[in-house]
């Protein structure tokens, strides 16, 4: 029974699509306590005195935490790309002394309901001395503490002789441009649920991404040893990137639930949601290009600011890192000088959120591209074909690192899947009719670009496959599930080595004490890394389920195949046994007289030192409003090659959540602030997302031409290029369709920034350009 490469349908849905799902929120424990965060109302102040005494008297209240009660836990500490100049810009889980952004924790009530929680929190007063408010991330750094100032690193990459290119540069193109504030917006909020069981150790449900380096973290933080906490992923309802992360929140209820010895809970709302979860984004680069007089780019100098908010959070340096590393591209480049500026300012701390870092590089990257069509007179197909690395050329190594890894583009046809975009899109008819539509005063446009992800980062991960006495498999594993298709994906890779149905396999995840290690669900890693282990550890189950069998049937381990979920003598299929009578026969009596290990398990790990590279293109057909700046996207493709697709129906669905993600990024969202530090979008109507009467139809296009040599399944990653390049092609359209190369530096490109733009061109005739 063949499963890879089959659309089946989801199995995970079932429960969801029947009202039995079961999200943190819906997990109620008797005698629980509910927690309410009182957040600071200012974005930069000195807090003087917090009085809970008013708040204390309300029934049903508990206890009220502020910074003096949590002063002896230590700050969140970083998962990825910590650089020891950071330190000091770590998140206390409350605010003590001084509060750096609205929305910051700086005390938490405990009360027997959430009304009481709530009305609570309403009647702590805090008196503060507010302080100078820094909003701009390119202002001149700005003192932090007594020891740092607001510029809190720098990332800085180079590789090749940028100054010689430049000095011997035809042409020098430069752009600035720049990406406005986002976030990843799941259906469930944020939530959990601490509980301190009998013997003392806590349980905390609501897990998600990352259980088992947050378990770690928590038992660190409050003292405890990695055995006395657990974490329990149920249904999730989005990730995104912002979900999962160790927030102040997390740990504060786990530190009730020891405290108050009673189970604890906290539910998101929206407004907080908006204020507090990770914001992402928000950069602003000047990239500029040295050309040659054949139109080949020798060299790329960038310089970026990334406006980090008030504190870095867990992820550390991770976005400006990937931003560095991976802003070249699909392109050759020989010479790049990337330096990135890590700087605070009051507000929301900012992390990861789909295609972080490289959504901001690809829009700035390939807006340098079109600025040098621009420059060279020629289409920007044109010079895009110039300047992408050859097939001959896979593997293709940068000298620079990547979340840990050397970068080395494992394979890839650039060429190729451009020539298959520019077919599956009509390119050349598509031209001719959009001529024909701009002598009828309708302004459309025709946008492209090009991207490259990274995916399956490593350095581990595991499965180990159980398989009871009445043939049910189990696989249980070290990912994370946040809905992007875990249990059907590794149930297919299970099920594809063992010849059984996915019905009969259960997939377990985001469990702590089901598994020992586990690096959970983050960078588009679990089918490359979780589905590699599994294949692996359902090959050595196989292994011994044929040498069991053999014995069963009296045969030689080599003459035993599996078929249909029977193990069976090859050419006499009379001759066979079903997986559960194997299970069986393997109980510790069996098994001594067989001299095998006793149950039908096996368990297995796949290591990797470097990341796979998926790539593709995106095309972009829009329409504007010379009238009210309105885009409106008429057509939308994305060609994407992600070397072999476990499920092709589950990878187009991530494409086109992607694609969603990042039409929002493109055209409507943007968190706003004052120049006091006040969010100017905390609810939907002021945080625009897309909803169906934005969102065009995707049309996806697939392609398995360069399977990566990095793991047996030859799979890469699909969960964040449908994302990628959607600002970078939705602005090359817009450009198009205003006849103005370069109009678009912003995103998003909201009505009132595009009419400014319209009135600042004067429209002449085009000249076509050959491709």
């Amino acid at each position: 029974m063949r499963l890879l490469g089959r659309s089946i349908p989801r199995v995970e849905d079932p429960p969801l699509i029947t009202g039995r799902g079961r999200f943190v929120a819906d997990i109620t424990m008797a005698g629980e306590l509910h927690m309410r965060i009182v957040r600071s109302p200012v974005a930069h102040a000195r807090i003087t005195h917090i009085d809970v005494e008013a708040a204390l008297e309300l029934p049903g209240v508990v206890a009220i935490w502020t910074g003096r009660d949590t002063a002896e836990i230590p700050p969140i500490d970083f998962r990825q790309e910590g650089l020891t100049d950071l330190y000091p810009y770590r998140q206390p889980i409350l605010a003590e002394r001084e509060v750096r952004y609205v929305g910051e924790p700086l005390a938490a009530v405990f009360a027997r309901d959430p009304y009481a929680a709530e009305d609570a929190a309403d009647l702590v007063f805090v008196d503060f001395d507010e302080l100078d408010v820094v909003v701009d991330p390119r202002a001149d750094p700005a003192p932090f503490d007594e020891d740092s100032d607001t510029e809190a690193a720098l990332v800085n990459v180079s590789y090749g002789d940028v100054e010689a290119a430049f000095a011997a540069a035809h042409r020098r193109v430069t752009v600035e441009v720049s990406v406005g504030r986002h976030t990843g917006v799941p259906m469930e909020t944020r939530g959990a649920l601490a509980v301190r069981e009998h013997h003392g150790r806590i349980v905390m449900y609501g897990a998600a991404k990352v259980p088992h380096y947050n378990r770690q973290a928590i038992a660190l933080m409050l003292g405890l040893g990695i055995d006395d906490v657990v974490l329990r992923e149920g249904h999730v309802g989005g990730g995104f990137g912002v979900r999962g992360e160790l927030y102040p929140e997390d740990v504060l209820v786990c530190l009730a639930a020891l405290r108050l010895n009673a189970p604890v809970k906290w539910i998101e709302d929206r407004k907080e949601h908006l204020v507090a979860t990770n914001h992402s984004r928000d950069q602003v680069h000047v990239i500029e290009a040295a050309v040659d007089a054949d139109g080949f780019i020798t060299a790329v100098r960038d310089e970026f600011w990334l406006d980090q908010g008030a504190y870095v959070r867990s992820h550390a340096a991770t976005v400006p890192n990937l931003t560095a590393a991976m802003l070249p591209g699909p392109y050759v480049i020989p010479a790049y000088e990337c330096r990135g500026h890590i700087r605070l300012t009051n507000k929301t701390p900012a992390g990861t959120y789909r295609a972080p870092g490289r959504y901001e590089g690809t829009f700035a990257r390939e807006r340098l591209l079109d600025a040098v069509a621009a420059e060279l007179g020629e289409d920007p197909i044109v010079t895009r074909r110039r300047n992408l690395i050859a097939h001959e050329d896979m593997p293709f190594a940068r000298p620079i690192r990547a979340l840990g890894t050397e970068m080395e583009y494992d394979s890839g046809d650039y060429p190729s899947i451009l020539e298959k975009t520019l077919a599956y899109v009509d390119d050349k008819g598509l031209c001719a009719e959009l001529d024909e539509r701009r002598a009828s005063e309708e302004w459309v446009g025709l946008g492209f670009a090009f991207f490259v992800e990274k995916s399956g980062l490593g350095p581990y991960e595991g499965a180990r496959i159980d398989v009871d006495d009445d043939g049910g498999i189990r696989v249980v594993t070290g990912a994370a599930s946040m809905g992007q298709g875990v249990e059907t994906a590794i149930a297919q890779v299970c099920g594809d080595v063992l010849d059984v149905s996915v019905d009969g396999i259960r997939v377990v995840h985001g469990q702590t004490d089901e598994i020992d290690y586990g690096l959970g669900a983050f960078a588009s890693r679990v089918t490359v890394m979780t589905g590699t282990a599994t294949q692996m550890a359902a090959r050595a189950l196989l292994v011994k389920a044929r040498e069991a069998a053999a014995h069963l049937l009296e045969a030689d381990p080599a003459d035993i195949g599996m078929v249909a979920g029977n193990l069976e003598v090859v050419g006499a299929p009379e001759r066979r046994v079903s997986l559960a009578e194997v299970a069986r026969s393997l109980d510790p009596s069996g098994a001594k007289r067989t001299g095998m290990v006793p149950t039908l398990s096996a368990e297995a790990w796949f290591t990797t030192e470097h990341m796979t590279y998926p790539y593709g293109v995106h095309a972009a057909l829009v329409r504007v409003d010379e009238w009210t700046g309105g885009v409106e996207i008429l057509r939308y493709v994305v060609a994407y090659d992600i070397g072999k697709a476990v499920n092709p129906m589950l990878v187009r669905g991530q494409i086109v959540g992607g694609a969603a993600q990042g039409l929002g990024g493109a055209l409507l969202e943007e968190f706003v602030y004052s120049d006091d530090g006040q969010p100017l979008a905390t609810s939907f109507m002021d945080y625009l997302l897309p909803t169906v009467t934005e969102m065009p139809p995707v049309d996806v296009l697939l392609l398995e031409d360069a399977p990566t040599p990095l793991n047996p399944m030859g799979v890469k990653g699909a969960g964040e290029g449908g994302t990628t390049a959607f600002g970078a092609a939705v602005a090359a359209a817009i450009d198009d369709a205003l006849d103005a190369p370069g109009a678009v530096t912003r995103l998003p490109v909201s009505p009132e920034r595009l009419r400014k733009v319209i009135c600042n061109i004067q429209r002449s005739p085009r000249e076509k350009g050959e491709r």
